[in-house]
């Protein structure tokens, strides 16, 4: 006698595959959680084409136009949420204005919502590519929506922190990595010219002015490499500079290049907020990770024994140093790193925790 299956709508801000923020919370379990009886019909509010636009210079007209295609669907999609047993969240039902479809889900309609953020989204934060969008953003919804739904998965302490203030049923599930069908590489500490390396998006590509100025002292004494992975070239002057276009496919073996990752932040709220996932992804490749001490970051690393948390330029200086002098060091920083993410960092760590929260729902 088979079992029937419990229907869950999944509504995100993005097309499935494409965002860092859904692939690392919620699209890696979408197979684990299948084989336990939950159907999901997934519902981004962009689609890949108003995507694609929507971190290019101009084309105002065409983004406006594929935003009101993407909120037509939104409101046709509330013809459809009865047979959900429940609904899970990421981030907005969408990327503007006041938060009309939360209140129909939850106020008129009674359905249950578990929400899930991995940012500090209630704080004004926008790329340059959108600065013309950015007025219609309606930052203080968070808020709103965390005291409507019924449960809330947040990133880190800082934000569960926050939502705790406007609900009772907050849970900590970190952005993990998937250290077996993904980030399953070693690598090579035996090559002899180094890479020091950096991805992310063009967004958060501003952190990188923190330790230009290191990387020019550095090449005054070393030879090696700086590998930027990104969707953009960064516009600085650095003989060591390599840049490499990011690309899903090839993902993992471009990683696999750096000998030592780095994450600079700056120290405010919004990178309070953040959830060390540059960090978790080196330490998982057996990276050796050097990170600004903020946020998450204190208590992922404990310094010289699974990675480094540098502050002042000098600390940036003599860890990058070091790190490209000792290939011990960097061995056992990097293999004490891959331990951490594969004890509390990975998904095979933390689907059972994934799945209580999806079966609480139902009850």
């Amino acid at each position: 006698m088979s079992t029937k299956q419990k229907q869950v709508l999944l509504i995100c801000p993005y097309p499935i595959g494409r965002a860092p923020s859904q692939r690392f919370r919620f699209e890696q379990y979408l197979d684990f959680l299948k084989s336990e009886g939950f159907e999901i019909t997934i519902r981004p509010f962009l689609d890949q084409p108003t995507w694609d636009l929507l971190y290019k210079k101009g084309l105002f007209l065409q983004k406006t136009i594929g935003m009101l295609k993407s909120t037509l669907k939104r409101f046709w999609l509330l013809n459809s949420v009865k047979k959900y047993d429940f609904i899970f969240m990421h981030r907005e039902a969408m990327q503007f204005g006041p938060p009309i479809i939360e209140y129909i889900l939850t106020k008129v309609l009674k359905k249950k919502i578990l929400y899930d953020f991995d940012d500090a989204i209630w704080l004004k934060n926008h790329s340059d590519s959108n600065a013309i969008l950015s007025f219609t953003k309606w930052y203080s919804k968070v808020k709103s929506i965390s005291s409507w739904v019924n449960t809330i998965q947040c990133g880190n302490a800082y934000l569960a922190k926050f939502a705790s203030e406007y609900n009772s049923n907050v849970h900590i599930i970190p952005t993990t990595i998937d250290t077996i069908g993904m980030h399953n590489q070693s690598i090579d500490y035996n090559r002899k010219k180094l890479t020091i390396g950096w991805t992310g998006s063009h967004s958060t590509m501003h952190y990188l002015e923190m330790i230009y100025p290191i990387l020019e002292r550095l090449e005054e004494k070393y030879d090696f490499n700086f590998l930027v992975i990104s969707d953009r070239k960064p516009d600085v002057n650095l003989k060591s500079l390599v840049y490499c276009k990011w690309d899903k496919i090839n993902e993992i073996d471009d990683l696999s290049k750096i000998d030592i990752g780095v994450m600079p932040l700056r120290n405010n709220q919004w990178s309070e907020g953040k959830c060390a996932f540059k960090g978790l992804q080196y330490m998982s490749l057996g990276i050796p990770t050097v990170m600004s001490p903020v946020g998450v970051n204190n208590s992922l690393i404990q310094n010289n024994e699974n990675g480094y948390l540098v502050d002042s330029e000098d600390e940036w200086y003599n860890t990058l140093a070091h790190l490209l002098e000792s290939q011990t060091d960097r061995e056992r920083i990097g293999k004490n790193g891959d331990i951490t993410v594969e004890k509390f960092y990975s998904v095979e760590a933390t689907k059972e925790k994934y799945l209580a929260l999806f079966n609480s729902m139902l009850n």
